[in-house]
């Protein structure tokens, strides 16, 4: 069969000390699994429990069985990537993760790296030598070649705010982007406002494609239609938004209003407003989405979206400790795994909520 005392010396990635003491097919037998299942473990492979993959390594080291790449011992860690490190959105889930680490005596280590859809290639080299209990990731989605080396180390990983459609294998955290985007429309509308336009994030993102979607569906259920001239689409940043809005309210048919898709573009729309000398709310009202510490301290106050960052990025936390705990992590969308790590409650969505604060008010007559 291959296990025995010439040959289990080369059986998976290393090589047995004392191999006529101990055999692969002994091991298996003490842990009452097949020989593949120990073979497995030591190849990494992930469809193998966590409760068994942790037996059978316990039984290799007490026999002496000594591998050639041994796997790193678990660091008490909770790793959270971004593609960017520079804005208070980020600070806000931050804060969030460190709150479920500090109540289970973990740490947390933040990194930099890819684009908004994907962390870079060398990042996942880097996160197998950290080899912390579970990674949360600020991205789109994670492509299969990341996924399958995070699976063979039994690493759960868990998407918040995912910027496509995540795979049914991924666990993710949301919110009602959709909801938000018409609640924001719907107050404008009823406060008067027919010329609405409409400052959103990439195109490529679902967040921003659901935000404006309920822009729209507000238009619509109010018998308006959305001016394609008054729909743009940025960056989450001040940036943009403040590029857009200066395109947008240095036109004759100005907008009275704008639907900013986050509170760092709405922040960038009121000072173009500022500096055209259009005075908020009695000339432009505007409203921003996330509800930002920020959002309450701008001038004036802004009227925007409530979404529980901080919330989301704590159920992100739990979701992976419960991923570790019930041993889905490597088994996370891996062959043979009970239904992957998606088991746990892929897709959970928080709701959002409008905040009316100083920054809308009905149009000038």
């Amino acid at each position: 069969m291959g296990e025995g005392r010439s040959g289990s010396g080369r059986e998976g990635s290393g090589e047995g000390r004392g191999a006529g003491r101990v055999t692969l097919a002994h091991v298996a037998a003490q842990a009452g699994v097949s020989l593949s299942t120990v073979s497995k473990v030591l190849n990494g492979r992930p469809d193998v429990s966590a409760p068994t993959r942790v037996k059978v390594e316990e039984l290799l080291d007490a026999h002496g069985y000594r591998r050639s790449s041994p796997t790193p011992p678990e660091a008490p860690l909770i790793e959270i990537v971004f593609h960017e490190l520079d804005s208070t959105w980020s600070m806000q889930l931050i804060k969030g993760v460190q709150s479920v680490a500090k109540e289970t005596g973990l740490s947390v280590v933040l990194t930099e790296s890819g684009t908004r859809h994907s962390p870079g290639v060398d990042w996942v080299e880097g996160v197998l030598r950290r080899r912390p209990l579970g990674v949360v990731l600020v991205f789109s989605t994670l492509p299969d070649e990341l996924k399958k080396k995070l699976w063979s180390r039994a690493i759960p990983f868990v998407i918040i705010d995912p910027a496509g459609d995540p795979a049914p294998d991924v666990p993710s955290v949301g919110s009602a982007n959709w909801a938000g985007g018409l609640a924001a429309t719907r107050h404008l509308v009823e406060l008067g406002h027919r010329r609405i336009a409409v400052i959103t994030g990439p195109e490529d993102m679902l967040c921003s494609l659901a935000r404006l979607d309920g822009f729209r569906s507000a238009l619509a259920m109010a018998g308006l239609e959305a001016d394609p001239a008054l729909v743009r689409f940025g960056d989450f940043n001040v940036r943009s938004g403040h590029q857009h809005a200066m395109d947008l309210l240095s036109g004759p048919d100005r907008p009275t209003a704008i639907f900013a898709g986050s509170d760092l573009q709405s922040l960038g729309v009121l000072e173009a407003a500022r500096v055209l000398g259009l005075r908020v709310p009695a000339d432009l009202s505007v409203v921003g989405y996330d509800d930002i510490p920020l959002a309450q301290w701008s001038s004036p106050a802004l009227t925007t979206v409530h979404q529980p960052l901080v919330q989301m990025a704590e159920e992100a936390a739990r979701m992976l400790l419960r991923l570790r705990r019930s041993g889905q992590g490597e088994a996370q969308g891996g062959p043979g795994g009970p239904g992957g790590q998606g088991a746990d409650g892929a897709g959970i969505e928080f709701g959002t909520r409008l905040v009316v604060r100083d920054s809308t008010a009905a149009p000038a007559s």
